[in-house]
């Protein structure tokens, strides 16, 4: 099956052709870096994150994009605020939110560029929209003659006499249409400026993604991408703006993402249930989010709950709990290849058959998530019927679990150090590790685990069972899992 993506310029699924073979360029709408990311970005990048990895899985050179919006009306709000530099809060909150998805495991862009670092490039646009007539001028300002460009309105569908409503435009008395838009805006006090034809002033926010990915990709790239509610009005006006002034195709594949709801609701600051990164990431491990976002299609609204995750954390666990077993069968000299090897060399390659079929229809994570699951199955019931498995074939089966997994930004390399736990379980530890030892005070967390691990053998070779059992159930509740093995018993956080 070849690659096929739902176009939203088009409202339907299309056979993926990339205007450069073998090449895709692909520009995703960025951060306004006026605070901590939140999940609503999360679930944006790690989707395109995926999108890359499968694109990369199947051979193209991928080129990502990803704009930094750090010149913004929100921007310059909260930076007055707290009286600093509009353009030094914003470069604070650049690498905040750019941890804040590091941490979360989501890969970074190629590039990021800034529209502060790229304003030349917006007034050239400018200019050449007014020398063509379809902006104009007025007070210092610069607007976009939406009744200038005929094809406005053909990503959203809307008309242009239905747009009042919908249009984000400040009001104003220089507009000749209520719905024309901001190209550039007349220095205020206490704002940025920059010099222009026009006078100091600033640029509107549509024009700074239509002059970043003209300039980093060309005309016309293959992917366009960003949320739901970005689709109108900005990548409209993105359009607009990028194809009247240069006569050219903007993007051929417009990818939309879902925008999704916490506890059923709508995630806004007035109903006060944003949820940060960072405050996520003090609870939940970032992988159990990250299978949380896989097990949603990306045009899907999925609804992030609690609840939701300690499913994700449950699946994942199976998952793990299959890898684990390959890997310890991957270690062993010998073995044999029986009936049961036979039939599971056959699941290994249904597995990625299913799995590239799955994700080439519009890259249907779900359903990808939903192969995962059967292998795991087949994994289960070779070990079930093979007495002695072949280490080369149990090998494979890992392999392919791994590569594929990857792709969903599984199996990501942890430290498993102090460092990358919350303080307060560390504490919880040591109070725990005290209380079935002694002097268990100012370890580190390995040798908190030797501590709790050899006392749970002491109390299992007493045949204290019932010691044994809350020791282990209490390393369970602060994240951790024992696993008992032939070489003895293992942990691992969850």
């Amino acid at each position: 099956m070849t690659l096929k993506i739902y176009n939203s310029l088009t409202r339907k699924k299309e056979t993926f052709k990339p205007v450069h073979k073998g090449k895709v360029n692909m520009y995703v709408c960025g951060m306004t870096v006026y605070s901590d990311a939140h999940i609503g970005h999360a679930r944006t990048y790690f989707a395109f994150d995926v999108i890359r990895r499968y694109l990369e899985y199947k051979g193209f050179d991928v080129k990502y994009v990803q704009n930094i919006t750090d010149v913004d009306d929100k921007i310059i709000a909260a930076a007055n605020n707290k009286g600093v530099d509009p353009l030094e809060y914003s470069k604070k909150f650049t690498k905040i939110c750019l941890d804040d998805l590091d941490n979360l495991g989501i890969r970074r862009a190629d590039s990021y560029p800034k529209a502060s670092e790229t304003i030349p490039d917006m007034i050239d646009l400018t200019k050449a929209l007014v020398d063509k007539g379809i902006a104009y001028e007025a007070k210092g300002d610069v607007y976009f003659s939406v009744e200038a460009f005929p094809e406005y309105g053909k990503l959203s569908g809307q008309k242009l006499e239905n747009l009042m409503d919908g249009i984000r435009v400040c009001s104003t008395d220089n507009k000749r249409n209520p719905f024309d838009f901001a190209l550039w805006k007349a220095a205020k006090p206490g704002e940025p400026s920059w010099d222009s034809p026009w006078g100091k002033g600033r640029p509107g926010w549509h024009i700074e993604c239509s002059a970043m990915s003209s300039k980093f990709l060309g005309l016309p790239f293959d992917i366009h991408g960003g949320g739901m509610d970005l689709r109108f009005p900005h990548h409209e006006n993105e359009i607009a703006q990028a194809e009247a002034a240069t006569g050219k195709d903007f993007a051929k594949y417009w990818m939309h993402i879902g925008l999704l709801t916490v506890d059923g609701e709508k995630m806004s600051k007035s109903i006060g249930n944003i949820v940060n990164v960072k405050d996520l990431l003090l609870k939940w491990d970032p992988e159990i989010i990250r299978f949380f976002f896989a097990q949603a299609h990306y045009r899907s609204p999925p609804d992030f709950s609690d609840k939701g995750l300690e499913n994700a954390k449950k699946g994942l666990d199976r998952i793990y709990r299959v890898k684990e077993k390959l890997e310890e069968c991957s270690a062993k000299k010998e073995g044999e290849i029986d009936n049961a090897g036979k039939e599971f060399r056959k699941s290994i390659d249904a597995f990625k058959t299913s799995f590239e079929y799955a994700m080439d229809d519009d890259f249907n994570t779900p359903q990808a998530v939903s192969n995962i699951f059967d292998f795991a199955n087949s994994c289960n019931r070779f070990f079930e019927k093979s007495e002695k498995p072949d280490p080369t074939l149990c090998k494979k089966g890992l392999d392919a679990l791994i590569e594929i997994g990857n792709i969903l930004t599984l199996f990501q390399d942890k430290k498993e150090d102090e460092d990358s736990i919350d303080t307060r379980v560390l504490k919880q530890l040591t109070e725990l590790a005290n209380k079935y030892a002694t002097d268990a005070n100012g370890k580190t967390l390995e040798e908190l685990m030797d501590i709790l691990l050899e006392a749970r053998e002491k109390a299992r070779k007493e045949k204290d069972w019932k010691t044994s059992d809350e020791i282990r159930g209490e390393i369970g509740e602060l994240g951790f899992e024992i696993q008992d093995t032939d070489k003895g018993p293992v942990w691992r956080k969850i």
